[in-house]
């Protein structure tokens, strides 16, 4: 899986912490499961100094909560959230927010104690798709809670945005 990071002097010899309160599943370690949604993210998001730096990674998923590709998984995924939000919108009287449900998660079911990851997906609007309006590949991206799952860790490499 690959992580991507501003470039930096110093290479890194792990991933960095995202800690942005819009994060799609919290406080985590970032990884895509494709080469091209890292390079994508890189030029959408990581061009503040002009280039960027894709990290190879070998994980074990075995033990993640895979929303993607297990079904059990997806369905336990889908009724955790929609019974949080409940409740935030219980409390509060208006739609759960992304910061609101992970931090519910966090906090209250800790579940960054309990599971190793997420893998997740959306649907990619990008100019990367080759069929126009038809976004028909998923963009799989996993949150590591524990790093003893990321089995290597390494500069892959750098490019310049776009």
């Amino acid at each position: 899986m690959y992580h991507t990071q501003e470039k930096r002097e110093k290479k890194l010899n792990k991933p960095l912490l995202a800690r942005s309160k819009n994060a799609w599943l919290g406080v985590a370690y970032y990884f895509w499961k494709e080469e091209v949604d890292a390079i994508h993210w890189g030029n959408k998001s990581k061009n503040s100094t002009g280039y960027f730096e894709v990290y190879k990674a070998l994980i074990d998923c075995s033990d993640v909560l895979d929303t993607v590709f297990n079904e059990e998984h997806y369905y336990f995924w889908l009724n955790q959230i929609e019974k949080a939000a409940k409740k935030i919108i219980k409390i509060t009287n208006r739609k759960a927010t992304i910061k609101e449900i992970n931090s519910y998660f966090s906090k209250k079911a800790r579940w960054g104690e309990k599971i190793t990851g997420i893998m997740f997906q959306d649907l990619p609007i990008s100019e990367d798709l080759l069929v126009i309006n038809f976004n028909y590949r998923k963009r799989i991206q996993l949150a590591v809670f524990n790093l003893k799952i990321i089995l290597t860790f390494a500069f892959y490499f750098d490019m310049k945005c776009n």
